[in-house]
């Protein structure tokens, strides 16, 4: 499975996260897309809008088990995906910037 460690993800990179609706409004990395895996099958087509063409999504939950489940689709359909390791646990843990919709500071549920 293609992984990267929090820090090698850039801060212009396409990330995704998967985690469900409470997860995403108790505090998210900025600039994510927001598709829960429970919704991911119905929602596939605004990932693919929105992701870049010739670029790698970077997928994100909570400490990298839905996110690697994702992963392993978009790679069986073609996509270059990437599971970030350790997930928002780590994504906080390393300092990374955690907020709410609103742009307030979040915490990781």
């Amino acid at each position: 499975m293609p992984t990267v460690a929090v820090d090698e993800v850039k801060d212009d990179d396409f990330l995704l996260d998967v985690r469900e609706d409470d997860e995403w409004q108790a505090g998210h990395a900025q600039g994510a897309l927001h598709i829960p895996i429970s919704e991911f099958v119905a929602r596939y087509g605004e990932l693919t809008e929105a992701a870049p063409q010739d670029g790698r999504i970077h997928v994100i939950c909570r400490s990298g088990g839905r996110s690697a489940q994702v992963t392993m689709y978009l790679v069986q359909q073609g996509i270059d995906a990437v599971n970030v390791d350790g997930g928002m646990q780590v994504w906080q843990a390393a300092g990374r910037p955690v907020v709410t919709d609103e742009g307030q500071p979040g915490h990781v549920l």
